[in-house]
């Protein structure tokens, strides 16, 4: 299993991004880092090859135009790799944009697809949640929603092993009238379409409560929310540490939950998760946070592997086909392309 890699965009550096592809590579996963030669220093790690380039995209750079205009950038030479068949996914902790742009024209929407979605795995005490879309459509329609709904039930069952997965529609309120015009319109759609099992409306305080499987919004909501719940867990076990250094008997406590607490850390840390994947695709594209450590880079790349691995994209276009050939039966539409994959 070989991925590509986008060598720039780490906010912590070179170093950061090589050492990542390292622990990456010592799990036996081979990596295409495309960035600067001598500022990666991997030459000669086993399991790694650097192809050389110099150009980039940054986050100020309109991402469509950079990705059409600037065909050496380094996460549009990563897509090309994918696309050419040398890398099975690709991987990149650089602007969400361009990483979106460069995979959407380099790897293709599947049939019926209009936007591909962001969407990442949400830990909680009692199960993993599939959050969708967390960045990559700021602004979106009723179908929109309808089509990221089936998305991400699709991948939740054939890659998370989710049976029959519940989908929610993140708004403020639990009435069906509850929200603006495209969530309405969503949910009035959402609950008349066979081969979904949705779940509602439901609020933001069921999201980190995993009271559905897959919870489904636009871009802009979801990755407020992402970036809002992170950063909660983070001061929150910041502000644990703190009571447990305040006396002695609470330092004894402290020592007694240290292991429990460091694995709930672990748990709810993003390096932990390794990043978003874009949904919708033909082949597997990794978002990483920018602010990834090393091991952060290590699971991004190990999660497009793994994903990779699974066959997630034809296992969720398979799903997609049968919900649309379902969807088409009942509705009496014996003229529905095959494969069509999604409702409009």
């Amino acid at each position: 299993m070989t991925i590509a890699l986008d060598g720039f965009g780490a906010e912590q550096g070179f170093d950061v991004l090589a050492e990542g592809a390292r622990r990456a590579a010592a799990d036996g996963i081979g990596v295409r880092v495309f960035g600067p030669q001598r500022s990666l220093g991997l030459d000669g790690v086993d399991g790694i090859e650097v192809i050389p380039t110099s150009e980039w995209i940054g986050n100020d750079d309109d991402p469509v135009h950079s990705v059409r205009e600037r065909k050496e950038a380094s996460v549009v030479r990563a897509a090309a790799d994918v696309a050419e068949g040398n890398a099975a996914a690709m991987v990149s902790l650089g602007s969400t944009g361009a990483t979106m742009a460069a995979a959407t024209f380099g790897l293709k929407r599947l049939k019926g697809v209009q936007r591909p979605a962001l969407a990442v795995p949400i830990p909680s005490p009692k199960k993993p949640v599939l959050f969708l879309d967390v960045g990559a459509n700021v602004e979106v329609r009723a179908q929109h929603l309808v089509q990221f709904a089936f998305l991400g039930a699709a991948f939740s069952a054939a890659v998370m092993e989710v049976h029959e997965p519940t989908v929610g529609l993140l708004t403020v309120g639990e009435e069906a009238g509850k929200g603006r015009p495209e969530i309405v319109e969503a949910h009035r759609i959402l609950s008349e379409s066979p081969g979904i099992n949705f779940a509602g409306n439901i609020e933001g305080g069921d999201l980190p409560a995993a009271k559905v499987d897959v919870v489904v919004t636009d871009g802009f909501t979801g990755n407020v929310a992402l970036k809002v719940m992170e950063g909660a867990a983070k001061e929150l076990a910041g502000a644990i540490s703190e009571v447990a250094r305040q006396n002695p008997i609470a330092a004894v406590g402290g020592m007694l939950l240290k292991p429990s607490l460091g694995g709930l850390r672990k748990k709810f840390d993003p390096d932990t998760t390794g990043g978003a994947i874009l949904l919708g695709l033909r082949s597997i594209a990794i978002v990483g946070h920018g602010a990834s450590g090393s091991e952060g880079v290590a699971n991004a790349i190990r999660l497009a592997a793994r994903t990779s691995k699974v066959d997630a994209v034809g296992r969720t276009s398979a799903l997609l086909r049968e919900g649309h050939a379902e969807r088409s039966a009942l509705a009496g539409d014996d003229a529905a392309p095959a494969g069509e994959g999604l409702p409009r």
